[in-house]
């Protein structure tokens, strides 16, 4: 004999199983970010810079806006120096 309850039971179930993923998927992506922005603060603080006041400047932004700043700093700085080690190599070769 089947409950009347047993639609409402499955759909809380449902409920239950999606929001968990949605929670699963966002601690991961939370992870994801912060291991990002310890990558590119490690990186401001090791590369050289031709003004010793643009590390401490790269370093305030990232501290100070997160994931924001990391994802600027990557962009701007790591991104073009990929780009001129890149043609460094194609040169040498």
């Amino acid at each position: 004999m089947a409950s009347e309850f047993e639609p409402v039971i499955a759909i809380l179930l449902t409920t239950f199983f999606i929001i968990y993923l949605f929670y699963i998927i966002f601690i991961v992506l939370t992870i994801l970010a912060l291991i990002f922005w310890i990558f590119m603060l490690i990186d401001v603080i090791k590369r050289k810079f031709k003004n010793k006041n643009d590390k401490i400047i790269w370093v305030l932004i990232i501290v100070l806006t997160g994931i924001i700043g990391a994802l600027i700093y990557y962009f701007i700085i790591k991104k073009k120096h990929k780009k001129k080690n890149n043609k460094k190599k194609i040169k040498i070769k």
